[in-house]
């Protein structure tokens, strides 16, 4: 049912968009600051970097690690992209609505990993030592594309499942997002990503889904195309 004008919803819109924005803007703000750091120590590990890292290796047993490579896994390539377009479906009342909902949750995601992949090949930050991997990871380490990703895709789907409507149970929502914290974790554990890097990633995917946030409230064609109205 379309939202009466001037509801207690439209109301409370402005005060979304303000905190969105509030948020957006500290997330970036900290990220630029973290990225002058690191370009600053030219790519070398930044105070706090070096000790979790060594902790990770003096700390990571065979089935830890396996552990760690099956939750890393979920956080690229296919898993991310199908998660985001189920959730998104969801959003949608007819076929047709759910694969434009579908569609625009991913190019959510897309856009935002592009993005993020630009800044990573602008900055060139070196990996931890080869050495010291226990899985497979390609590209320069700032920010961690896995981290990221994660949080971006748990953002959505979390995004989705409320907007679709349906009760979803909140210990449901938070154990979406701790995944999406877990993968980034499983970077630094595994030995091919900083702990700065993975903050990065984080603050990058803040950053974008607070900005998502800032234009689906902000603009009616967005909601429109996020959230469509029911047909007549």
């Amino acid at each position: 049912m379309a939202e009466p004008a001037g509801g207690p919803r439209t109301a409370r819109r402005p005060v979304g968009v303000a905190v969105a924005a509030g948020v957006a803007a500290v997330a970036a703000l900290l990220f630029a600051l973290l990225t002058v750091w690191v370009l600053h120590a030219r790519g070398a590990p930044l105070p706090g970097d070096e000790p979790l890292h060594v902790w990770a290796l003096n700390h990571r047993p065979a089935a830890a690690a396996a552990w760690a490579r099956a939750v890393t896994s979920t956080g690229t390539k296919v898993v991310p992209y199908a998660a985001v377009a189920l959730a998104g479906a969801a959003v949608g009342r007819t076929p047709r609505q759910r694969i434009r909902s579908a569609a625009v949750f991913v190019l959510c995601l897309a856009v935002g990993q592009t993005l993020r992949f630009t800044t990573m090949i602008l900055i060139t930050r070196h990996r931890p030592p080869l050495a010291d991997w226990a899985t497979h990871a390609t590209g320069w380490s700032f920010p961690s594309g896995h981290s990221s990703t994660g949080l971006m895709t748990a953002g959505l789907v979390i995004a989705a499942l409320l907007l679709s409507g349906r009760r979803v149970p909140r210990v449901v929502l938070a154990l979406i997002a701790v995944w999406g914290v877990a993968v980034g974790l499983t970077r630094v554990y595994l030995g091919v990503h900083w702990f700065t890097d993975v903050i990065g990633g984080w603050l990058f995917a803040c950053t974008w889904l607070s900005l998502l946030a800032c234009a689906y409230l902000n603009f009616p064609r967005v909601r429109a195309a996020v959230h469509p109205p029911a047909d007549p």
